[in-house]
């Protein structure tokens, strides 16, 4: 693989981020477009004429992609103008009959009729076969899919009909039900028992909520007389991460959510139906990656370009604006880069034998050059501007870790005061939801009264500290606690309650009191418990993994009983031991809840939201040692959903 990939993170994120922050005090987690579309727009005809884009083979990618994105993505701008939209080459007399034009979320996006999915018409009503969804080419694999809009409340009946009649056992799903307060969806499902839609009774089995997408599983019965009435299952997979303008600020969501879409559609099943609201824009975008993944295993080259255009003839606009149109670049790089690395649990311990070869020389190479791979991550030092500030370089204990703009931790400006809504603090994602973790650094004697006003405005109620206040004569963390009685840092005063220790762990609970007029905050005292981990040698990492799954364990059990808020974890400078429990808390949890596990990707993900997360190659071996010490690790199948409380 090219060293090269310092460019990982691409020159076009760079360019297209805003360092702006949003009103809710964080940057949504999306590259920002020049201009919001109040609807969806036609796309303009290139005025130059067609120009020809040849096949890239996967070797070149990188190379072609680092062409495209110079002088501010003009290449990439120029390829996708170039695009037939695609209306020359159809009709569109179904779509645009009386009464149908109600039935279209848009009107400028309607399906060609040569391709468009007709329904069974309904006895005695005109133009019931009509529905906004058009059949759509694998790369090898005729109407592998069917694009459709988001159902509106007149055609959830069709929609449904639709699935039944064709079939279908998949749902793809890229939108929200509403964006910037605008309906994108209409709510085509029931939330709990069964509805009637229509002929069809859809009836909720199970719904998993996760990080980037949710998954639904539908039960549906055809209410018809005649016909087949066997229930059948359908899954729905919504992606629930794709921001409410731009596109997702890195591919990594999107590649697992289509591998999770790839693993459940059964091999005989109908085409897999994709929409997103219009249809087209992210529908397209889905659909182009997939096929091209296709073709990257087939032939070893892509072809968006081409393929692109074909589905076009299918669907007009299809890839509806040139940011999309590069993030499908992007995810095909970061597939050839990286490729799939995760494992079934079962295969850990084979996999980590392949790791842990040795040379003649003793080098533990495929562990190194994994952890390697994660060292090319390009730190975004245009997107540390805020940290960056003379006044805030001064709160940070190591200069070359602090917060990215995108998710820094904000608190609340003190009037008069500039710069101190800052605190060297990042928002981390969890498994299943996102801002589950606050990454910081243990507090300086004079940020202390920072950190206890991010605890108290974030409503955290759970701290971990996997550091020693001091480490070799040295200051670690300031002590931000009162050993006994209370102690006042600025507005919040934090009282000692108890201190335990249980084997390698501290755990101390704090009466916390704001000192703030009870109108500017809804509770004046919180309790919060800090879980402080003694078994982090000075050197090195901890010499078995229980301790750490014990900690991740208790921290579970104390969120569950608080509510889920931020929980705030630090060691010293706040990326390497906290890189390397978070990593571990998610990785964990989804072996429990999916008997699947990506250390390479769950660290990968933990550097893109804070530098130099899990610092060290024994950090990173660490991540893979905890696991083969659980024993529930070695015995479950791919896909099942293992108790591990034995061992957690």
């Amino acid at each position: 693989m090219s060293s090269r990939n310092s460019f990982s993170r691409l020159t076009w994120f760079r360019k297209q981020r805003k360092a702006a922050v949003s009103a809710d005090k964080k940057m949504p987690n999306g590259i920002l477009e020049e201009q919001e579309q109040q609807r969806v727009m036609l796309l303009s005809r290139s005025p130059s004429g067609p120009k020809k884009y040849f096949p890239i083979p996967v070797g070149h990618l990188e190379e072609e992609i680092r062409v495209r994105s110079a002088d501010d993505c003009k290449r990439f701008r120029e390829e996708f103008n170039s695009l037939p939209s695609g209306h020359i080459q159809g009709t569109f007399e179904q779509a645009n009959k009386e009464e149908n034009r109600e039935k279209n979320r848009y009107p400028n996006i309607l399906p060609n009729d040569h391709s468009r999915v007709s329904l069974s018409p309904v006895d005695g009503t005109p133009c019931s076969d009509y529905i906004n969804a058009s059949y759509i080419d694998g790369y090898k694999e005729k109407n592998k899919f069917i694009a459709a809009q988001g159902p509106k409340h007149e055609t959830v009946n069709d929609f449904w009909r639709m699935i039944w009649e064709q079939k279908s056992a998949t749902i793809v799903m890229l939108t929200n039900l509403k964006e910037r307060k605008e309906e994108k969806c209409y709510q085509y499902w029931p939330d709990q028992g069964c509805w009637t839609y229509g002929n069809i009774r859809v009836c909720v089995e199970d719904c998993v909520v996760l990080v980037d997408y949710t998954i639904r599983k539908f039960c549906i019965q055809s209410q018809l007389p005649e016909g087949c009435k066997a229930p059948r299952l359908v899954s729905q997979l919504h992606f629930t991460s794709w921001p409410d303008f731009g596109v997702p600020f890195t591919p990594i969501g999107m590649l697992k959510f289509l591998k999770k879409v790839k693993t459940l559609n059964p091999t005989h099943a109908g085409p897999i139906v994709v929409h997103c609201s219009a249809g087209v824009g992210r529908t397209g975008t889905f659909i182009v990656i997939d096929a091209m993944m296709d073709m990257m295993h087939a032939e070893q080259k892509v072809d968006v370009f081409e393929f692109v255009s074909r589905i076009r003839g299918q669907r007009p606009q299809m890839v509806q604006t040139d940011m999309q149109y590069t993030f499908i670049y992007q995810a095909l790089l970061e597939f050839y880069l990286y490729g799939d690395t995760e494992l079934d649990v079962c295969s850990l311990e084979k996999h980590l034998q392949t790791l842990q070869s040795t040379t003649a020389h003793l080098d533990k190479i495929g562990l190194e050059r994994e952890f390697r791979k994660l060292t090319n991550v390009r730190i975004m030092k245009e997107n540390m501007r805020t940290g960056n500030l003379p006044a805030n370089m001064k709160k940070a204990r190591v200069i070359q870790i602090i917060p990215y703009d995108f998710n820094r931790v904000i608190l609340s400006m003190k009037r008069g005061q500039e710069y101190t809504d800052y605190i060297n603090a990042s928002f981390i994602d969890g498994y299943r939801q996102k801002d589950y973790f606050i990454a910081t650094q243990g507090p300086l004697a004079h940020t202390v009264e920072d950190f206890w006003r991010m605890v108290w405005e974030w409503k955290c109620h759970t701290i971990v500290m996997l550091t020693e206040v001091q480490e070799r004569e040295q200051d670690k963390c300031y002590q931000y606690w009162p050993t006994e009685g209370s102690v006042t840092h600025g507005d919040i005063t934090i009282e000692i309650k108890s201190d335990t220790l249980s084997e390698a762990i501290s755990i101390r609970d704090f009466l916390v009191t704001s000192n703030q007029p009870l109108a500017h905050q809804e509770e004046q005292t919180r309790v919060v418990r800090q879980f402080h981990f003694h078994g982090w040698p000075e050197v090195g990492t901890p010499a078995e993994g229980k301790g750490m799954i014990d900690l991740i364990a208790a921290v579970q059990k104390q969120q569950q009983q608080t509510g889920n808020h931020p929980i705030t974890v630090h060691c010293s400078a706040g990326a390497g031991r906290t890189g390397t429990f978070i990593a571990l808390s998610n990785i964990l949890e989804r072996v429990k809840a999916e008997g699947l596990l990506d250390v390479f990707q769950a660290v990968k993900s933990l550097r893109l939201q804070r530098p130099h997360m899990v610092q060290t190659v024994e950090q990173y071996e660490f991540c893979y040692k905890v696991l083969p010490r659980c024993p529930a690790g070695r015995s479950y199948a791919r896909g099942s959903a293992p108790d591990l409380a034995h061992c957690m």
